[in-house]
């Protein structure tokens, strides 16, 4: 199956463009509804940031307006990402081998970033 090269832009820009409004309607809606629970009551920390505040998404509250808006911006940063694991889907199927190997050099960089970012 061979997959013309614009096909392959127009799904990449679906991606990225579903990927945008999905991840900001998910901050929409968690800080319309963090502004409903909490409008002038409570005042917000700016000067404190949590490292760990990724790790409990999905907890205990099933509709927590901070996790909500903490989903939405991971759906924001996971949006590029997805765009180059398609990316290598896509040359894995033209098979270009050339693109594959920068393509899996690019994802080992941002996994090694992600991952050494977390650890230290």
């Amino acid at each position: 199956m061979k997959i013309q090269d614009k096909e392959i832009q127009l799904l990449v820009g679906r991606l990225l463009r579903y990927g945008v409004f999905i991840a900001s309607g998910t901050v929409l809606l968690g800080g319309l509804y963090y502004m409903y629970l909490y409008g002038g009551k409570k005042m917000p920390q700016y000067n404190y940031f949590s490292p760990g505040a990724g790790k409990e998404l999905l907890g205990a509250e099933p509709f927590n307006a901070t996790k909500l808006i903490e989903i939405g911006v991971l759906l924001l940063i996971a949006t590029p990402i997805l765009r180059v694991v398609f990316s290598l889907f896509a040359f894995i199927l033209e098979k270009d081998k050339r693109y594959i190997i920068i393509t899996l050099i690019v994802l080992c960089i941002i996994a090694f970033n992600i991952f050494y970012g977390l650890a230290g």
